[in-house]
């Protein structure tokens, strides 16, 4: 391995361009792809924002020798004049395909040994493994990309916040337990043994002594921990971009909040519409079953409770009369659902409290239903009709406790939306 010395890095591998050519630069960084043609070598050097080709001549020989040593992983410097390409060498899927780096001298700053997966992002590597060899995991463009972003993210939050007057404070990490949304992970004191501190699952506290103090305007990009189980949305430990404000008024906020996504989207090229939609909670919940809906499909719910408050049906009548409800979700054209399938959605639902999943379906025969043993003609039209049921289509429902009813019709929503593929990808719909 050859040492570094007093050689300096006169630009990165993704930033050579073709205002350079004819100059002298020196790149480090990872050997990506080594291509070894006998008396003439390619090497794809990678660093944080991108790759370039250094090819190795015979005219230097020192570096050609050394250009056979190289292996892919290997951390490399490279001195060398940039070149342009001949045409039919011209590589389009690079910002650098244009020019290349004829390397004069190569220095070998670190050997590595192969990989245990190739370093791309189509690298198909258990999960285990990648978690195993983050530190090469995390050499794929698609992450360091990720972390660029997040970067960004967070040095227009703070650029945008300090314009509006927000000051950036930072709150104590190590602090007392106070009632939260979920458990605390606890650290125990050296000092005072058998006592402990909370990691805090939000600064709540702290920010609302600093608006009694009169600071007014707050803002933190700060990591808060909730001792919980994994989920999709739910992490042990995240950051969150914290904001408190004095004398407020509704809009102040709305205007705020909708400035900064637009100026956070924007960075991942994402327009956001103004003003934003908005709806109440309760036209949430109502429309949606819960209070953050994915608006990038239909599928809304509807209430059928009203229909059978006066029905033959006890179970129904009993559930409408004592403040439960009894919701639906019509799924056009799908009325050939099979029995296994709705039996599939029906265990589905029933991971979320609901007792049973009812569907009705209109034909060319007319209306067919799991429940036709039990209504009468009258309120199954009357339940068909407010669903705008058409022929083909099928209305599932579920009768019972308000939030059994919402929380189950709403995962079965989104279950359903991925299941039809009604869900657009790379498509935002903000609320």
């Amino acid at each position: 391995m050859d040492s570094l010395g007093d050689l300096r890095r006169t630009t990165y591998c993704g930033c050579v361009d073709e205002l350079l050519v004819g100059r002298k630069i020196t790149v480090m960084g990872w050997a990506d792809r080594v291509r070894d043609l006998g008396n003439l070598i390619f090497i794809d050097l990678r660093d944080r924002e991108g790759i370039i080709q250094i090819v190795a001549h015979p005219e230097q020989q020192a570096a050609l020798k050394k250009a056979s040593q190289v292996r892919p992983e290997y951390v490399l410097a490279v001195t060398g004049e940039v070149k342009r390409r001949s045409e039919e060498t011209v590589n389009p899927s690079i910002t650098t395909g244009r020019i290349e780096v004829e390397a004069e001298e190569i220095r070998i700053l670190n050997i590595a040994l192969t990989p245990p997966f190739p370093i791309g992002d189509g690298a198909t590597a258990s999960e285990e493994t990648r978690l195993k060899y983050r530190y090469l995991d995390l050499r794929r463009a698609r992450f360091q990309r990720n972390f660029r972003l997040r970067h960004q993210v967070c040095m227009e939050t703070r650029k945008l916040l300090d314009a509006r007057g927000f000051l950036e404070i930072e709150t104590p990490f190590l602090t007392k337990s106070t009632p939260e949304g979920a458990r605390d992970y606890l650290v125990p004191s050296r000092i005072y043994p058998g006592h402990f501190y909370a990691l805090p699952q939000s600064p709540q506290l702290f920010k609302q002594l600093l608006m009694v103090s009169g600071f007014d305007k707050y803002f933190q990009v700060v990591r808060c921990f909730r001792d919980e189980d994994l989920r999709a949305d739910r992490q042990p430990e995240f950051t969150q971009i914290d904001i408190e404000m004095s004398f407020p008024q509704p809009e102040m906020v709305f205007e705020l909040v909708e400035a900064l996504l637009t100026a956070v989207f924007g960075l991942a090229g994402v327009t956001v519409p103004l003003p934003i939609p908005r709806l109440t909670h309760r036209e949430a919940v109502s429309r949606f079953g819960t209070d953050r809906p994915d608006m990038r499909f239909g599928l809304e719910l509807v209430d059928f409770t009203e229909i059978f408050k006066t029905s033959g049906f006890e179970v129904f009548k009993e559930i409408a009369n004592g403040g439960g409800l009894i919701k639906g979700i019509r799924v056009p054209g799908r009325a050939d659902y099979s029995r296994k399938e709705v039996d599939t959605l029906g265990e589905f639902v029933k991971t979320y409290g609901a007792q049973a999943l009812a569907w009705i379906r209109l034909t060319p025969e007319g209306l067919k239903s799991s429940l036709g043993k039990v209504l009468s003609e009258a309120e199954l039209q009357a339940t068909a009709e407010k669903a705008g049921l058409q022929s083909g289509d099928i209305l599932f429902m579920i009768a019972g406790k308000s939030r059994v009813v919402n929380e189950s019709l709403s995962a079965l929503r989104l279950h359903l939306g991925q299941k039809e593929n009604l869900v657009p990808e790379n498509e935002f719909k903000f609320l």
